[in-house]
């Protein structure tokens, strides 16, 4: 199974969420919570952990991430406090390289006092005093003084991240975009994304409560560059056997975005993309003056579940992708009348694998529903492509200009541009995550190869024009 997985970390949230779902299926969860920790690590010999009571306290916590999160903490991302307690405080710190030289401009150059040298003249940085300004660093002749930061706060570019009383790591929600960097960057799993996978499984298991009940999948575009062991059209099948009466892709309603977007921007002059939630969000609390330029048209996600709500409104329609924030964006109001759920791949292999489905071993099932440039959505550069598609199958000539930003740090160069109104382009399509949907967090693997499975899949799209 490790195969599946970049991470064991990714592997070990796994085995939860298929033990979570497991049980659910049989309607034995609450039962056997205190179980399934026990039923990882069985015996007295920890996996990853000093202590096999840490390891299975530890486990119990992401159980209940793992069953909708705590109601305390309405945000998607979850910090595990008692998981949070391996990484170092961080800081400025003085290394080896400290020559103990004469002139310690270090101590010099302090404002507070935080620096000190012992008998062999080394310098040492009394962290109780410290403002970690980074002045002492700055002047070192040796480079002795280096800013060492937690993994997750190197990985969050919103600086969204802080330290607790506890140093434990603590989520600022009104920084925060939940694009999950810091979820798949932590290296105790510590931090975690809330799981919905409770509310999928009641949807699959009520599906027919009445005639007009349907449960409906929407995947996305990206799942061509998963699931490498097994084909898209495996992938399809085995959402049919865990009873998904439909499945259609997200990619459709990347077209009819693309085709809406072109004619948007032909009508403004400058437009800012709205498939990806969290580039959206960031926008929103970091530059508040370029919202009205953020797209009127909804996500690739929500179009597409609004398509199916009207088709079929007694139906209950789950997303499966990469994306962490869009667990955030099904809760807002404007979106949730049509998503009923939203599950990433990892959950997705986790509900495989609780009701025993192989996929590799199964017969492929076709879907068609969207373009290969619906389907490019998936990766940076995808969005633009179609937009420069659409513009031309509706006759609209317009000079595009488009700005391709994969992940938060080139969003920003280009949205500090715009404000300054010294940008050379008249479309930003952001994406939180670096390389688009295939970085996303919820993904199974993070690879090199994953761009190029996405432009397979959509060289097979049968659909080969926008509209």
């Amino acid at each position: 199974m490790m195969k599946k997985f970049d991470t064991k970390i990714q592997y070990l949230k796994y085995k939860v969420l298929r033990e979570v779902a497991g049980h659910t299926w049989t309607n034995s969860l609450h039962e056997n919570l205190l179980d399934i920790p026990k039923a990882i690590v069985p015996g007295k010999i920890p996996t990853m952990r000093c202590c096999v009571y840490k390891e299975r306290a530890i486990l119990g916590e992401r159980v209940k991430v793992a069953m909708c999160g705590y109601k305390s903490n309405p945000g998607v991302i979850q910090v595990l406090d008692i998981a949070c307690d391996e990484c170092p405080v961080g800081g400025y710190e003085v290394t080896s390289a400290c020559r103990g030289c004469l002139a310690q401009r270090c101590k010099d150059v302090c404002k507070f006092g935080a620096i000190s040298f012992d008998h062999d003249h080394t310098a040492h940085i009394d962290k109780t005093k410290c403002k970690e300004c980074g002045a002492c660093s700055k002047v070192c002749p040796y480079s002795a003084i280096r800013n060492f930061k937690r993994p997750c706060e190197t990985a969050c570019k919103v600086k969204a991240i802080s330290m607790g009383e506890e140093k434990q790591a603590v989520v600022d929600s009104e920084k925060c975009i939940s694009c999950g960097a810091c979820v798949y960057q932590c290296p105790f799993g510590a931090i975690t994304d809330k799981s919905f996978i409770l509310n999928a499984i009641d949807i699959l298991k009520k599906r027919h409560i009445s005639a007009d009940t349907r449960a409906v999948a929407v995947i996305a575009p990206s799942a061509a560059s998963q699931f490498s062991f097994a084909s898209y059209g495996q992938v399809v099948t085995g959402l049919r056997l865990l009873g998904f009466d439909d499945v259609a892709e997200a990619a459709l309603g990347a077209d009819i975005a693309a085709a809406e977007e072109a004619k948007e921007l032909a009508e403004k002059g400058f437009l800012i993309s709205s498939c990806c939630p969290a580039f959206v969000s960031y926008v929103k609390k970091n530059f508040p003056q370029l919202e009205e330029y953020i797209s009127s048209s909804p996500s690739p996600m929500t179009v597409t579940a609004k398509l199916i709500k009207e088709k079929y409104p007694a139906s209950k329609v789950v997303f499966i992708g990469p994306c962490t924030a869009k667990k955030a964006e099904m809760q807002r109001e404007d979106v949730r009348r049509f998503v009923d759920a939203v599950i990433t791949f990892e959950e997705l292999q986790a509900l495989f694998d609780s009701r025993s489905i192989n996929i590799e071993t199964l017969e492929e099932t076709k879907l068609n529903d969207a373009s290969g440039f619906g389907r490019s959505f998936a990766r940076s550069g995808g969005a633009s492509e179609a937009i420069a598609e659409a513009l031309k199958e509706q006759n609209i000539s317009f000079n595009f200009k488009p700005c391709v930003c994969g992940g938060i740090e080139e969003c920003r160069t280009a949205l500090l541009k715009k404000s300054k109104e010294k940008q050379d382009f008249n479309f930003i399509e952001g994406m939180a995550c670096v390389g688009g949907c295939i970085g996303g967090a919820g993904n199974l693997t993070h690879g090199e190869q994953d761009r190029s499975l996405i432009d397979k899949s959509a060289a097979k799209a049968e659909k080969k024009t926008v509209l």
